[in-house]
């Protein structure tokens, strides 16, 4: 029934799936430049221009255009073309020498994640350049703050699978209130240097300055409200474990005076309470990272906040029975069912929303193979399944717990141990002497040591299963640091995308025409010259000029030449004198059109000494 369920819901959400989805990603990718990379202009432009797949968030200093002695070109600070978030642009200074440029631009995309790069275009013709291109390594910033995110998730997985654990497997735990206040230290510590961080990990310096310039973005405002619900959820984890103190104690009269609809509402005000909480904290991450961007914001983040709800209850609460089984009172069986119930559920739903996350963050098969993000993704989903493996052997091993509860009780009872006796008149004395009654309290806490030991060493069941469990705990938090990793990396939807984008640029349509009819008034001074440019697109083309008689045959031309101009840009005349290959044939390589728009080209033919004639026509590139 619950394998039916499953796939019922699996087949469902793909449907949901195919509706509405259109091209877009995560992680702002670089889609055109103007002037276009490695382009030659005759004339220096006024300004440089970007687009990217998504919207950016800009500095002051987004954009730095350098000539090729290192100086700043600019003019101005950079800001979004026509407001479109979508574009980078800064102005240039006028004046500007011949000679190679180097753009260097940084922005941050709407995932949070910073995004830089370079590239290089040329005034008049090339020339040599003392601009290093700059690396993209990230510096020490990077590394802290990828160090802070992921003990930022480790902390939420372990308080609120602590806090599960404790509250609804009904796990007393004296080290499970213990592990919880570590996560929520963990969490806050990680949060406060993250904001901390942030400036500098974007390209912005370290200081009060900088913090207050976080604030104000979508990043910002998430890892403060992350504080702020910490301080909520330390309220809920300090009455959450003082009522299981109380509860625990049979020797409280406080305790014991609650009614059964008492203690009931308390359970449910701590539940919903505390979920409500632990929603906020999974949606912080939700609404500034992978999810708030690409396709399908409005389900893509909600689907993040209840995976990561999934991974805390799951590999939380194997760190909580982890803890709880190493040492201390036995954890009750009753407990660790009901753990093994909420973990079923919890794979189940990470199943579902880990299915949904994948294809928004991959796309298609091939980048699921020839992406970084797609070769980690495969890495955690190894992982994943060895956790899963692994899960099942823990719940044999919790099967023959259940098989033994009513026949092996006797187990959890003290276990006779020999030790020397103790009489009344050696109490009495060590009562007067107290270093004899310190004596007398090691001995006691010893021997329940070993009575501890030797309960757990006769229950196969119980060792087994907190050996499966230690290897659970091992592989989660590799996988949790897989995932952090991935929460980092540009999606391979993104990835290909930025790459088609490249690819449409320098193959749009295809190969351009354009027939230019001429008449020299001279003998055989009529024909057409049908024109080829190939690719047809900016950057470098080859060029083939094909010269026919009226009636179709190759007319052989003494010269020809041919200059395009781009009027709306103020670009050119771009002159090109091509090659004679054969009667009629003309060609050239390398012709540069630096700029997309409505070209002009002009051409003179000469068919004799004294006749020739300059005709003009029009052609597009994209």
């Amino acid at each position: 029934m619950v394998r039916r369920t499953a796939v019922v819901l699996l087949t469902a959400l793909l449907g949901l799936l195919a509706y509405g989805a259109s091209p877009a990603a995560a992680h702002a990718a670089l889609t055109g430049t103007d002037p276009d990379d490695g382009a030659v202009v005759t004339a220096a432009p006024k300004s440089v221009a970007l687009s990217f797949s998504e919207g950016v968030r800009l500095s002051d200093d987004s954009l730095r255009v350098l000539d090729p002695q290192g100086r700043d070109s600019v003019k101005g600070t950079a800001h979004h073309v026509g407001g479109d978030t979508k574009t980078a642009g800064v102005a240039l200074r006028p004046g500007l020498p011949d000679g190679t440029f180097t753009v260097v631009w940084k922005a941050v995309s709407e995932d949070s994640h910073p995004v830089a790069g370079a590239f290089t275009f040329s005034i008049g013709q090339p020339s040599d350049t003392t601009v290093a291109l700059p690396s993209d390594g990230g510096g020490w910033a990077k590394t802290y703050y990828d160090a802070g995110r992921y003990l930022a998730y480790a902390g939420f997985v372990v308080m609120t699978g602590a806090a599960v654990f404790a509250g609804w497997c009904g796990g007393r735990h004296p080290r499970l209130r213990r592990l919880a206040g570590a996560g929520w230290a963990l969490l806050f510590t990680a949060t406060v240097a993250l904001l901390l961080l942030r400036g500098p990990y974007t390209g912005e310096d370290f200081g009060l300055d900088s913090v207050r310039e976080v604030l104000g973005t979508r990043p910002g405002a998430a890892l403060l409200s992350r504080l702020l619900l910490l301080g909520a959820a330390a309220v809920f984890l300090a009455v959450l474990f003082g009522t299981q103190q109380g509860g625990g104690s049979r020797t409280d009269s406080r305790t014991d005076s609650r009614t059964g609809k008492e203690r009931r509402d308390v359970a449910l005000g701590l539940g919903i309470g505390g979920g409500v909480v632990a929603a906020g904290l999974a949606a912080t991450w939700a609404t500034a990272e992978h999810a708030s961007a690409g396709i399908q914001p409005w389900l893509a983040m909600p689907v993040s906040a209840v995976h990561l709800l999934a991974v805390a209850v799951w590999l939380g609460g194997l760190v909580a029975l982890a803890v709880a089984m190493r040492g201390g009172p036995p954890v009750e069986r009753r407990s660790v069912r009901r753990f093994s119930q909420l973990a079923f559920w919890s794979v189940t739903v990470l199943a579902v929303t880990g299915l949904y996350q994948a294809w928004r963050g991959v796309g298609s098969w091939d980048a699921l193979t020839s992406t970084s993000y797609g070769q980690l993704l495969l890495v955690k989903v190894a992982l994943v399944a060895a956790l899963v493996g692994t899960g099942w052997i823990s719940r044999r091993w919790v099967a023959r717990l259940g098989e033994t509860a009513a026949t092996d009780e006797p187990a959890e009872e003290p276990v006779a141990v020999t030790a020397p006796a103790v009489t009344a008149s050696a109490v009495t004395s060590a009562t007067a002497d107290g270093e004899r009654a310190r004596q007398l309290a090691r001995q006691r806490d010893a021997l329940a040591r070993t009575r501890e030991r030797r309960a757990r060493a006769a229950d196969p069941a119980r060792a087994g299963l907190r050996k499966t469990v230690l290897a659970e705990t091992l592989i989660a938090f590799i996988v949790l640091t897989f995932a952090t990793v991935l929460s980092g990396t540009q999606p391979g939807r993104a990835q290909a995308e930025q790459t088609a984008a490249t690819a449409a640029a320098r193959a749009s349509a295809g190969p351009v025409s354009v027939k230019i009819p001429f008449d020299t008034g001279g003998p055989d001074g009529r024909g057409t010259a049908e024109l080829t440019l190939d690719p047809g697109r900016t950057g470098n083309n080859d060029l083939h000029l094909y010269v026919t008689a009226p009636g179709g045959r190759p007319l052989d031309v003494p010269e020809l030449r041919l200059a395009f101009t781009l009027k709306a840009k103020r670009i050119g005349p771009l002159r090109t004198v091509p090659e004679k290959v054969d009667d009629g044939h003309w060609s050239a390589t390398a012709v540069q059109l630096p700029a997309t728009g409505e070209w002009t080209v002009a051409m003179t033919v000469r068919t004799s000494d004294i006749d020739q004639i300059t005709e003009s026509e029009t052609f597009t590139i994209d």
